[in-house]
């Protein structure tokens, strides 16, 4: 429960990458979408910066994952952030440290 709630009261850092798809999502509910596009208005958005692309080339030569996956994966280890997510395809990449909000 600490780190959900250090993590409640911080500005969420989030790639690039995960702007991109948070904005392309459809919804039928527009109230959703109007709340996923408040919390992309909220965040500091990570560039996609040569340390980040580096770490990307690495993960992806270390094994089989969709880039976007490896750009968002390499976005928190170069900015030493945890990332939280329920994806299984982030498990076990090497530096990442990954939470999964359903077991907090």
């Amino acid at each position: 429960m600490i780190f959900v709630a250090n993590a409640i009261d911080q500005t969420p850092n989030i790639s690039v990458i995960t702007e991109i798809e948070a904005l392309s999502w459809l919804s039928p509910d527009k109230k959703k979408e109007a709340i996923v596009k408040a919390f992309i208005e909220d965040a500091n958005i990570l560039p996609l910066s040569p340390d980040v692309v580096a770490q990307c080339v690495k993960i992806r030569r270390s094994r089989k994952i969709k880039t976007p996956d490896a750009i968002i994966a390499a976005t928190a280890i170069v900015h030493s952030l945890t990332l939280i997510t329920n994806d299984n395809d982030f498990n076990n990449i090497e530096d990442l440290k990954v939470v999964d909000p359903r077991n907090l």
